[in-house]
């Protein structure tokens, strides 16, 4: 979900953006002297970020080294389920198995499977190129990146 808020950084003008990505988010939700380091976190490696919907169950994102979302898990009641879940997925990239599909509007994407057990779908791709960079992005990365909690609903801003 985009995220609306008025932010300055450094000497840079204030800003009045529409998230559209995950590393963009990190800059509205995160203070500047955070900012480099989660920045460099995500260029170096994946990030699982965890979530909360709003009918307060739990999420976690996989997003690439560049912020893209890559997956988005399935719906946990309970956060430490989801915690659990990542560190499962971390320890056992390696039996993942990755189902591609093609929607009815001609995009791809894939389901991610841990021991026969849907884990995640992916999100939509215009080519099947772009697909499979996806799926070596989690391959490559999934097992060293690092976690990050935004589900607690405190408010880092004021407007």
């Amino acid at each position: 979900n985009p995220v609306n808020s008025n932010v300055r950084a450094g000497s840079s003008p204030a800003l009045s953006t529409k998230a559209s990505s995950i590393e963009e988010a990190f800059f509205v939700l995160i203070n500047n002297n955070k900012w480099a380091l989660i920045v460099s976190a995500i260029k170096n490696m994946g990030t699982f970020v965890i979530t909360k919907r709003f009918n307060d169950e739990y999420k976690f994102v996989f997003a690439s080294r560049k912020g893209k979302t890559i997956f988005t898990s399935l719906s946990y009641e309970l956060k430490f389920e989801g915690e659990e879940a990542i560190e499962n997925f971390k320890a056992n990239t390696d039996l993942a198995t990755f189902l591609k599909f093609r929607s009815t509007n001609g995009r791809y994407y894939f389901k991610v499977l841990l021991e026969g057990v849907h884990f995640a779908t992916s999100r939509k791709y215009t080519t099947e190129l772009r697909l499979e960079k996806g799926i070596n992005e989690i391959v490559k990365y999934a097992s060293i990146s690092d976690v990050l909690d935004f589900s607690s609903n405190d408010v880092i801003f004021t407007e």
